[in-house]
């Protein structure tokens, strides 16, 4: 009998990746879809929205056009929508749907069926009803699919909603809106009012899949899977259904007992990496340093089958030990002086190091001590900037430079037709822009100006010089919106043309999944793919390369994952934080941060901090901060 799953309430399917979980999502429902055909039935859908399932519509709309899934006996009911929202604007579900699926396959649109953002207030009860009759004279969802909410939420069903809600105008608790702030200008832009399916609504149908990718919902995933059911996690109430499935990618589950402790849940392979996770989780939990655990404390806390084939805590504590101090490192690109176990070679040195920085500032809040330090050790190192970071700049600040550059050009005498026409285009443009516009492309381009600059003084104040930095501008972020094209040809293209020409020993590069906008996982993927490329090519540096990856704004490493740990002292977090403050169009608040309303140096200085202090708590020395890396193998 199997133990692995003993702990969860709803069945998970694991998979490797967003991809491979988005074509099984996808799959299922092709299938439902072709069943319901051959009885000449209609198949009726619960469709979901947000980034989630952008994939799965990707998957559905290639098997129709590549494999004949015909849609024409589908009815689909979509969970919600924003309120009060003009169904033409760039954030309307509305939108959403007929882009990413609706407008590509064959599917009656008398069979689409989603709440309207611009129903009279006082008509809402009203049409909420129709909703819900609507739903039950087709038969009913025959299969309803479904994201997730960093608090739990399905549909916009917030923390408390009854089990017995139905379809209804609801307030969106704070945390969605800060977390959905992303699709919008500002906080104040998005909308405090939405209109959702109920959970009794959701219950009722037959089948439910629901899909979470990414570091930011195991948390979460956890508490629905794991935990009470609770109209606190509404997700949980999902553990109620007789048919639900939650499909996740290792990410997502990465909270589940059976990955987190998986020594609870059954036997384990007892690897140096799972005795160091095992331990270290044991020594926090406890709030011990890791050479004080006893074997009481083994036996009390799981780790009973760690100690019959160890014998003793001591040694084991002692190897655990020696791992976490081993990490610790001043010298990030290696030293010209033999060290004991460094996590980077010594030779050569120095060396040839890139660092891959998805927006302009990644690099000085994720790692700017150690990119200080490789610069004063002597190494050449080389930074790239992958995307222009363009939408991440406010139209006011845009409104600031473009005031300074008409001074300017009074000031200096300057007359200049041509400028004095982009800049007043510029200005009119930014005067009379609605919610619903995307930026043209000479704003685009002003805000892009923007970035560069700001990015290159930081270089500067590190101490690199102008040919060691590079903008690649990679194609697949110039959408002018949010949504981005995946990674394309001459993303790779580009990327590989630098690899080639600096030919590094080591690269750094973003690993942080957890970034809201998907902006670091295509470039991490770009980056990976270049260097996969070049290896298969027969480069012969590429087998002398290491890899590193930093976590950016959103998250760090688990302290058990990390395998190159780089201690700042007091002087150097300041330094570090006056970096950061070069990035003034990134200062205050910021398009599109996320849910965490904190400005980027406290994020970095926190994370940091909070690193250093959980080695101290381990038994180690006690650092002011630490940035931490992970080695990517290839």
């Amino acid at each position: 009998m199997s133990m692995v799953d003993s702990f969860e309430k709803i069945p998970v399917k694991v998979f490797p990746t967003l991809k491979q979980g988005s074509a099984f999502i996808a799959s299922e429902i092709a299938k439902l879809i072709r069943e319901k055909e051959q009885k000449k039935e209609k198949c009726v859908l619960g469709l979901a929205t947000g980034s989630s399932p952008k994939t799965v519509y990707a998957e559905l709309v290639r098997m129709h056009k590549e494999e004949k899934l015909s849609f024409k006996n589908v009815i689909a009911f979509n969970l919600d929508q924003y309120y009060p929202i003009d169904n033409d604007a760039l954030q309307s579900y509305k939108r959403f749907m007929e882009k990413n699926l609706f407008e590509k396959i064959d599917i009656d649109p008398k069979n689409c069926h989603i709440p309207n953002g611009e129903w009279k207030k006082d008509e809402i009860k009203k049409h909420c009803l129709e909703y819900e009759e609507l739903i039950s004279s087709v038969g009913g969802i025959d299969l309803q699919i479904l994201g997730i909410g960093n608090n739990g939420h399905i549909g916009f069903n917030e923390p408390g909603a009854s089990l017995f809600s139905k379809t209804r105008l609801v307030p969106l608790d704070n945390s969605t809106r800060l977390a959905n702030v992303y699709e919008f200008p500002n906080i104040s832009q998005v909308p405090r009012l939405a209109i959702t399916m109920g959970i009794d609504t959701i219950l009722k149908a037959k089948r439910i899949l629901l899909m979470a990718w990414g570091q930011m919902k195991a948390p979460v995933i956890q508490k629905s899977v794991e935990g009470n059911a609770t109209d606190q996690v509404p997700a949980s109430l999902l553990q109620q259904h007789n048919d639900c499935l939650f499909v996740t990618d290792e990410l997502a589950a990465s909270e589940l007992t059976r990955f987190k402790s998986p020594w609870l849940t059954g036997e384990c392979e007892w690897t140096p990496q799972m005795i160091r996770k095992a331990v270290v989780n044991t020594a926090l939990k406890l709030g011990k340093p890791v050479l004080s655990l006893t074997n009481s404390d083994y036996n009390d806390n799981g780790l009973s089958d760690l100690l019959v084939e160890r014998s003793d805590a001591y040694e084991t504590n002692l190897q655990v030990f020696y791992m976490l101090r081993d990490s610790i490192t001043g010298w990030p690109g290696g030293k010209n002086l033999l060290l004991p176990n460094p996590p980077e070679r010594m030779s050569p040195y120095p060396k040839r190091c890139v660092i891959f920085s998805p927006h302009p500032d990644d690099d000085i809040i994720s790692m700017g001590g150690t990119f200080m330090r490789l610069h004063d050790q002597g190494h050449d190192v080389h930074v790239g900037y992958q995307t222009s970071g363009n939408i991440a700049v406010t139209d006011e600040f845009v409104t600031r430079f473009l005031d300074f550059a008409v001074g300017f050009e009074e000031l200096s005498g300057i007359d200049s037709k041509k400028s004095s026409q982009i800049l007043s285009d510029a200005r009119d443009f930014l005067k009379n822009k609605k919610t619903s516009q995307v930026d043209t492309d000479e704003i685009r381009q002003i805000k892009g100006l923007i970035r560069r600059c700001e990015a290159k003084a930081t270089c500067r104040y590190v101490g690199i010089s102008d040919d060691n930095i590079h903008f690649l501008n990679l194609p697949f972020y110039e959408t002018g919106t949010i949504e981005k094209k995946p990674m394309g040809e001459e993303d790779v293209q580009i990327t590989m043309t630098l690899l080639q020409k600096i030919k590094p020993h080591q690269v750094y590069c973003a690993g942080d999944l957890a970034d809201p906008h998907g902006t670091h996982k295509v470039c991490l993927d770009i980056v990976f793919e270049s260097l996969r490329r070049l290896k298969n090519a027969g480069e012969s540096w590429v087998k002398d390369c290491w890899v590193w990856l930093y976590k950016g704004a959103w998250q760090e490493w688990d302290v058990s994952e990390i395998e190159m740990a780089i201690p700042m002292s007091p002087d150097q977090v300041m330094k570090k934080r006056f970096g950061i403050f070069i990035h003034q169009s990134q200062k205050d608040m910021v398009p599109f941060q996320g849910s965490d309303s904190r400005e980027f140096w406290q994020r970095a200085e926190d994370r940091n901090s909070n690193t250093a202090d959980l080695y101290a708590q381990l038994g180690l020395t006690k650092y002011a901060a630490m940035e931490a890396f992970v080695r990517w193998h290839f």
